[in-house]
């Protein structure tokens, strides 16, 4: 009753010529927005529509080439799936963004009060999310840099193990005891690689001090020789096994050195093998061990 009696009196106090006006510029109105506005609207949706289409078709293509076996074994598929998928979100957001700012200027709608709340919002939830945001990114770079992969054995914000899982946000690593090691991507600043490329094997061997050292090296070198050639290790030694010599003297025992160049992963097993046909090698020519017997082996982590 109360809007009945509302609406009654104002259009009582407006003359029926006015009304008719009003009607008459909604209409115009009207028209001129379907005529004018709403293609220009209809066009921006279809070319944001087609722009993410496009988008989409790249980062899938990048993809799939990660996947193929076109790209050295340098390039990862799993870089080129983050790349993408980063290129293909941004993109998107990009897009929308522009698209949503064009149709509201179609609408007579100022952007600028607009954008400077945007500011001070973005600003604000920076604030708050400023180690998300540098997780981020930096796990961005590690993957696009190649830092590490699935599978090495790294060193990263003071813990040692073995890679399991990576994110943008985080990685995973296995220590030698079993745990598991959930890292930021903020924490990592410096990356020590152990298993990238190849592994430096440093074998020490402990021999007596009365031992003819042209001997030793002879037969290091032979030992060395025959395990790079056995079929059972071949292509796991990526260089000339070394003897550079004598590493150290103490008291009654020598330290003689051997270098190996292997496989990530290796190491451990071609450093049994080497222990093994050292001490045989050592039995059969008469080559008396240091004192306390050792032969022991430094491996690029330092374990032995």
């Amino acid at each position: 009753m109360l809007f009945a009696a509302l609406s009654g009196a104002l259009f009582d106090s407006v003359a029926p010529q006015d009304i008719v006006h009003i009607f008459d510029d909604w209409r115009e109105d009207s028209l001129s927005f379907v005529r004018y506005q709403l293609p220009r609207i209809a066009a921006i949706i279809v070319v944001s529509f087609i722009l993410a289409w496009l988008l989409k078709i790249v980062s899938r293509h990048l993809a799939e080439l990660g996947e193929s076996q076109v790209l050295p074994s340098a390039v990862r598929a799993q870089q080129l799936r983050t790349v993408s998928s980063v290129i293909y979100s941004v993109g998107v957001f990009i897009i929308a963004f522009l698209a949503v700012m064009q149709i509201l200027t179609q609408l007579n709608i100022k952007v600028e009060p607009l954008l400077a709340s945007a500011g001070i919002a973005g600003l604000a939830i920076g604030f708050g999310a400023q180690t998300l945001v540098k997780d981020f990114i930096n796990g961005f770079f590690v993957l696009v840099e190649n830092q590490y992969d699935i599978g090495d054995t790294v060193k990263i914000a003071g813990v040692q193990g073995v890679v399991e899982g990576m994110t943008l946000r985080r990685t995973t690593l296995r220590d030698a005891d079993g745990t598991l090691h959930t890292v930021p991507s903020s924490q990592i600043t410096v990356v020590s690689n152990l298993t990238r490329d190849w592994t430096q094997l440093s074998m020490k061997i402990s021999v007596s001090y009365k031992a003819d050292s042209d001997k030793v090296v002879k037969v290091l070198r032979e030992v060395a020789d025959e395990v790079a050639r056995d079929p059972k290790f071949q292509g796991q030694i990526v260089s000339e096994p070394e003897v550079p010599g004598i590493d150290r003297v103490s008291g009654d025992e020598v330290e003689y050195l051997l270098l190996v160049k292997t496989r990530p992963g290796k190491q451990f097993e071609i450093s049994r093998e080497l222990r093994r046909q050292i001490k045989a090698c050592f039995e059969k020519n008469g080559i008396e061990p240091g004192n306390p017997n050792k032969v022991y082996v430094l491996t690029a982590d330092g374990r032995d």
